[in-house]
């Protein structure tokens, strides 16, 4: 069986995760950090804003059940590509909105999913598509966060939700069973 792997920053890392897991076809997502310059950066590093990581997701995902493209257009969805370098009270770079492709086909899929999603936003589309650099996985405890703490957490519980709604009115024949 082929696998695919996509990465994109759409702000908190534990937000986009409790998206991606929800869809038939992903595999496994990962939070973890990409786009900076400081080897094995840490949460509280990353959270500084000094390293130029963003928080990400890896998704590992079968594309015989869910495309890249169909990834992308969740992804447009389910947060807010028009705010520069924060989603909601998150702010600083490593909350950007970004693809992270990792070839010329993604790249251009990224473009298209721009162009597609464009028409839905008021303002205009401010996400970057940058090339994909070291991967760093976040520390264990935020390996599927929403799951575990993260439905105890009051942040995740004012965010995740409506997040997860937004899915499940626009791509409800995407979600597992």
């Amino acid at each position: 069986m082929t696998r695919e792997t996509a990465i994109f920053a759409g702000g908190c890392f534990w937000c986009t995760e409790a998206v991606f897991q929800s869809l038939a076809g992903v595999e496994r997502v990962e939070s973890g950090y990409i786009g900076g310059t400081v080897a094995n950066p840490t949460y509280k590093q990353v959270c500084g804003g000094d390293t130029g990581h963003a928080e990400a997701i890896r998704i590992t995902f079968d594309p015989a059940v869910i495309g890249y493209d169909d990834l992308l257009d969740v992804f447009f969805a389910t947060h807010d590509p028009t705010q520069l370098n924060r989603q909601g009270n998150d702010v600083g770079t490593q909350y950007r909105s970004a693809i992270f492709p990792l070839d010329d086909a993604q790249a251009a899929a990224a473009r298209r999913g721009i162009e597609r999603a464009a028409p839905d936003w008021p303002a205009p589309i401010v996400t970057t598509i940058e090339n994909a650099s070291e991967w760093y996985p976040a520390e264990d405890y935020h390996q599927a966060y929403w799951e575990g703490e993260g439905q105890r957490n009051p942040y995740c519980m004012a965010v995740i939700p409506p997040k997860l709604a937004k899915l499940r009115k626009g791509f409800a024949e995407r979600l597992r069973n």
